[in-house]
């Protein structure tokens, strides 16, 4: 794309709800990444460390994670192999040109996080709508990690506790409620509760491995079942076009790496959009490989029997998936505090353009400030997720809030760029750039409103 002539939202008065209250903090950083001062704020060269192989992997770290768990029920729904492939590489091209648009915007603004791109280019009603939409997303995530939790404990406990019980009966220490509770306590409210999780980068590069491992162990028992597994019926069609979107929730819950990316192509050596679009290429083509693999051999083993988080579909006593549970535990308890921390900062900036206190002001009464939030944030996502067993449920909600983080924002950007872009006459690549913003607008917006429809739906009829 080309880069844009004209200011973008430059004008101070943009900023009006709190003309000093910090909006230009650095909000949802990425963990993983070492940005450097805006190239306005300092005499250095204000290139970032990260070399474009490094991008890749972090990119792919962001996109990987506890999510691929529901792609085999997502080829259910969406009917089969075939369907399920063709969903995705429609699907890829726009995540892909999402996250390009992003990093062109970036540029363009001259700002470092996802949020401030959009309060930038797009003005203040869309940066809260998107400040708004990313607390609201890490909390239902953060409800879903504490399910999946509760989802693979069950499965070990069943196989470690081995007599047999009274008919209606079951151990206080096995119940699910209290071993939700007791891991989230002792492990999660600890690592959430510092004001920074840079030391956490270690235990994230171990849960990829562990996402990787649990994506072989599901390719290798379908290649070499276990012998006590039935023939199951295999879905060849979807059984209406509807079912189609709703698998839809899933595939953007997996892919969403967009809020993360921005801080990422901040920190490259040479953030370019050229660079970035080949960088994001290989990132998404490799998580595409993953979750195509968790998802076509998850499917084909159990069919249309398949259970919303695949690993419940295999026996507990079986070794090798006992162990890709414990590395889903792992990561999730690895990225429940960086969902957390992202989430207290998007709320901590809202709070501050809100009171128009500055971050310096305000030094005294963050960490009172922190550990209320801290500690309201772990209880409710406790409480809900103890009441809400099925995930399926929770990512239909947080799959549509992703496709506006895919689609509508970053269309909402590039509209509003090209628009600002001083121009005597409009080229038709002008044209074409606006028409696919508006484009993905539509669509992400189509997506929201009918999973988020279909959910709420499902929950009043069932």
């Amino acid at each position: 794309m080309a880069q844009a002539t004209g200011s973008i939202n430059s004008d101070y008065r943009d900023w009006e709800w709190s003309a000093d209250a910090g909006e230009r903090a650095r909000l949802l950083q990425s963990p993983s990444v070492e940005t450097v001062p805006k190239s306005g704020e300092s005499q250095g060269s204000g290139l970032g460390a990260t070399s474009a192989l490094g991008a890749v992997f972090i990119v792919v770290n962001a996109a990987l994670g506890a999510g691929l768990l529901n792609f085999p029920a997502a080829f259910n729904t969406a009917g089969g192999v075939a369907a399920g492939i063709v969903l995705q590489m429609c699907m890829l091209i726009f995540i892909i040109g999402g996250l390009v648009i992003l990093a062109y915007c970036s540029q363009a603004s001259n700002e470092r996080t996802y949020q401030e791109v959009v309060w930038a280019v797009c003005g203040k009603v869309p940066g809260v709508l998107c400040e708004v939409a990313i607390a609201v997303y890490t909390f239902g995530t953060c409800i879903a990690f504490l399910i999946i939790i509760g989802d693979q404990e069950d499965k070990i406990i069943a196989a470690l506790v081995t007599e047999p019980e009274e008919a209606g009966s079951s151990r206080w220490y096995t119940d699910r409620k209290f071993t939700i509770s007791i891991t989230a306590f002792l492990l999660i409210l600890p690592l959430s509760i510092p004001k920074e999780i840079g030391f956490q980068k270690y235990a994230s590069s171990l849960s990829v491995i562990g996402t990787w491992y649990v994506t072989a162990v599901i390719i290798i028992k379908y290649i070499w079942p276990d012998k006590e597994l039935v023939p199951v019926e295999i879905p060849t069609s979807p059984s209406s076009w509807m079912a189609v979107f709703n698998a839809m929730p899933t595939i953007c819950f997996g892919f969403q790496c967009h809020v993360s990316s921005v801080p990422v192509f901040n920190s490259m050596k040479q953030p370019e959009v050229k660079t970035w679009g080949a960088v994001v290429t290989a990132a998404m083509v490799i998580a595409l490989f993953v979750y195509t693999g968790t998802g076509v051999c998850g499917f084909l083993t159990f069919g249309a029997s398949v259970d919303q988080d695949v690993l419940l579909s295999y026996p507990s006593n079986d070794i090798p998936v006992a162990l890709a549970r414990a590395f889903i535990i792992l990561c999730v308890l690895t990225s429940y505090p960086i969902l957390h921390f992202c989430g207290r900062a998007v709320l901590e900036g809202l709070w501050l353009r809100y009171t128009g206190v500055t971050v310096e002001e305000d030094v005294v009464r963050e960490r009172r400030r922190r550990l209320l939030q801290t500690v309201s944030w772990f209880l409710l996502t406790l409480l809900l997720a103890l009441f809400i067993p099925d995930i399926g449920k929770v990512i239909s909600v947080i799959g549509g809030l992703a496709a506006c983080f895919i689609f509508v924002f970053p269309g909402l950007c590039l509209i509003q760029a090209k628009l600002s872009e001083i121009q005597e006459t409009r080229a038709l690549s002008w044209w074409a750039q606006v028409s696919y913003g508006v484009f993905m607008v539509t669509l992400g917006a189509f997506i929201f409103g009918q999973t988020t429809a279909n959910a709420i739906f499902v929950d009043l009829t069932a």
